[in-house]
């Protein structure tokens, strides 16, 4: 396979599902989503992207633990019917399961047993083409859930039913547009952003009324004219300048306060966009009430990478220096763990330092700007190479923090690098503006590398380094979940393995081989005193093409791992 067919393997037209909700019968006795609920969510339920509002990806459950997690097994399967990258986490609410998919899919299963209660099908469009076709969940409200589509609207469906009550059209997916995140759903607010960077469109984060569909605000996260960061800009860059929102937003609930992690410029090379290029590459806390921006904290400047912070920082109470510090931790794509602090009016630099090599930084100044080395920063007309590669240090898939260990686990990638050749190209409303021609971009790993993938364990209290556990043959591309028996559970390798770790050791306990790779996240939840783990295994998207790339190399790993969605559900033998 070519590089320019792996890169743009993505560019799926699914034609052939209709929107329909086909039902083997309602859901009886569903419990209603409350603020009260997603604030304070039950030790059985994960009704929230990384359960809770504050990203941390932990589970309080602990009868799974490091003494009895060999004996998990699988209690059942079911098979989603799609190929592609399955990305989302099983929602899980008092014993219901809500399982996005690609291919604008939902399907309600019950929880205990795997049986479907219902399936939502979305019918897309014919001309439909995106560089990522995946889903990454639905939001729960009431008796409502939320659903974002590639094809640039958000669904509101009966949860008990699958039926369509609103279907709101956000922006036009001919343009590039498109969705793929889980909904952040806030007081009855359904907050969603964009993707689609890699088109050359203008990224926003916005909010709709959970009970009819209106838009209620729209914030760019590139500034006009007249706001605040556009001087960050020249000329009308800013216009078509990406900072695309890909992902779901945390939440502080104290301060009621969103902070939401913004993409990279576009196109790729900095030259073509001089500036600091605010507010891409970065997170901003927004205002839930009326979407405006309170502050912000860039990652680092004029992004010439692909290096988007799209996954949100996981908000941690830390004790640091003699201080008790409410912190945003963001392991980044541009290879830099960063502890920040969160205050109501302002985010203040805390520390950063690199937690996979890297030759593009020199360093972090007094505050908190990343120091250039501008001989790997790609520009036009010359080929320039960097460390890591462009999917970074550590991609979208998300890290978690355990409040038993105090540690945070970060699903990285060590070894690769990456170049391109900057390359003017006229902007085409809906084809893709990166800078440079696809076929130019590739992979290529260290010489000597012994492997590619790590799962690190830090105390971002005081950023050492506890334990690491390599791939030899494999990236490491989904995210982990940390649970309260001391436990860390991942996918992530091309090995189609699902693993358990030891948390505060990294000892591997456990794995079971799956039908596919995985990339989505695990789960906890809890039925009838019984814990329960549930994973999506379903390869695709960046993993794949890593992977094709990585077969380009010479070093033995092949391109095929098999595709196809199927959630996989474990616990304790009986």
């Amino acid at each position: 396979m070519t590089t320019k067919q792996w890169f743009l393997s993505g560019f799926v037209a699914f034609t052939c599902i209709v929107s329909t909700a086909a039902s083997a019968g309602p859901i009886e006795n569903y419990s209603p989503v409350t603020s009260q609920r997603l604030e304070n969510p039950e030790p059985g339920n994960w009704m929230l992207y990384r359960r809770t509002y504050d990203g941390q990806g932990f589970s309080p459950l602990d009868q799974i633990n490091t003494s009895n997690v060999k004996d998990l097994t699988p209690v059942w399967t079911f098979a989603t019917g799609v190929v592609e990258g399955h990305e989302a986490p099983p929602i899980v609410n008092n014993g219901v399961m809500f399982v996005a998919t690609p291919m604008g899919q939902v399907i309600a299963l019950n929880a205990k047993t795997g049986d479907e209660y219902w399936r939502y099908k979305r019918q897309l469009p014919d001309d439909l083409f995106q560089l990522h076709p995946t889903s990454r969940g639905v939001g729960l409200w009431e008796d409502k859930l939320y659903l974002a589509t590639t094809d640039d609207h958000v669904v509101a469906l009966d949860a008990k039913t699958g039926k369509v009550v609103w279907d709101t059209k956000v922006q036009d997916y001919k343009k590039g547009q498109y969705m793929t995140l889980m909904p952040l759903i806030v007081d009855g607010k359904v907050i969603v952003g964009g993707s689609g960077g890699e088109f050359g469109v203008r990224g926003y984060v916005a909010a709709f009324d959970a009970k009819d569909g209106g838009e209620l605000w729209r914030t760019f996260t590139i500034p006009g004219e007249g706001e605040p960061g556009h001087g960050t800009w020249q000329g009308d860059d800013w216009k078509n300048g990406g900072g695309s929102a890909w992902m779901t937003g945390t939440y502080d609930k104290d301060t009621k306060t969103i902070y939401w992690g913004v993409g990279n410029a576009a196109p790729w090379p900095g030259e073509m966009h001089p500036g600091d290029n605010l507010y891409t590459s970065s997170v901003i806390a927004l205002d839930p009430g009326n979407g405006k921006i309170k502050t912000y904290h860039q990652y680092h400047q004029n992004d010439s990478w692909d290096w988007d912070e799209v996954d949100a920082p996981m908000l941690i109470d830390l004790q640091r220096d003699g201080r008790s510090i409410k912190s945003l931790v963001h392991p980044g794509r541009d290879a830099i763990f960063w502890v920040l602090e969160r205050t109501p009016t302002k985010i203040n630099y805390i520390a950063g330092w690199p937690f996979v090599s890297t030759d593009v930084w020199k360093g972090i100044d007094e505050n908190g700007k990343p120091i250039l080395d501008p001989a790997h920063k790609p520009v036009v007309g010359k080929r320039v190479e960097f460390c890591p590669s462009l999917w970074g240090g550590k991609d979208w898939p998300s890290a978690a923090y355990s409040q038993k260990t105090g540690l945070v686990y970060v699903p990285a990638n060590e070894n690769f690098c990456g170049g391109f050749t900057g390359e003017k190209i006229p902007l085409k409303p809906g084809e893709l503006w990166l800078g440079t021609k696809p076929e130019d971009i590739g992979l290529k790993t260290k010489p000597g590398a012994d492997h590619f993938g790590e799962i690190q364990a830090w105390d971002p209290a005081t950023g050492k380094k506890v334990w690491q556990h390599n791939f030899p043959k494999s990236q490491m591309f989904g995210s982990v979940t940390a649970t309260a028996g001391d436990l860390l559970f991942a996918g992530g390798t091309n090995d189609r393995e699902f693993r358990a770790f030891n948390a505060k050791t990294g000892e591997l306990l456990w794995q079971q081989k799956t039908n596919s790779g995985i990339m989505g996240m695990p789960i906890s939840y809890e039925i009838d005193g019984t814990q329960y783990i549930a994973i999506q295994s379903g390869w695709g998207v960046d993993a794949q093409r890593i992977q094709d790339a990585l077969a380009t190399n010479n070093i033995g790993i092949e391109s095929n791992v098999p595709q196809g969605g199927v959630v996989w559900v474990f616990a304790l033998k009986k």
